[in-house]
């Protein structure tokens, strides 16, 4: 699966998705991007969307996307280390066009 991670992000995540192709949107020179930019950028190019903007729903119109939305509750690697199984199991369950908000 084509991974991309936005800000906030935690990037220690990464070492535990090594199944997966895992980049982040500072390599690739998208940090600048708005919401909107950075969903259109992504589209065809990742599977799912990694993000902790809970905003993201409200702000953007995912309908009709192929691009899957994975939202951790946090952007606390501390928090999140000790959930990540769960990231996994979502990653692997959520599907193209999906918004999964995930509560830890």
């Amino acid at each position: 699966m084509r991974v991309l991670f936005d800000q906030g992000t935690p990037v220690p995540l990464r070492q535990f998705l090594s199944g997966h192709q895992v980049e982040t949107a500072f390599e690739l020179g998208w940090s600048r991007l708005t919401n909107g930019e950075l969903l259109t950028a992504a589209e065809g190019r990742f599977d799912v969307l990694v993000t902790a903007d809970k905003n993201l729903r409200h702000q953007q119109s995912l309908s009709g996307r192929k691009l899957a939305v994975l939202v951790l509750p946090t952007t606390s690697w501390p928090q999140l280390r000790t959930h990540v199984p769960d990231i996994m199991t979502a990653l692997a369950l959520v599907k193209p066009g999906e918004y999964l908000e995930l509560t830890l």
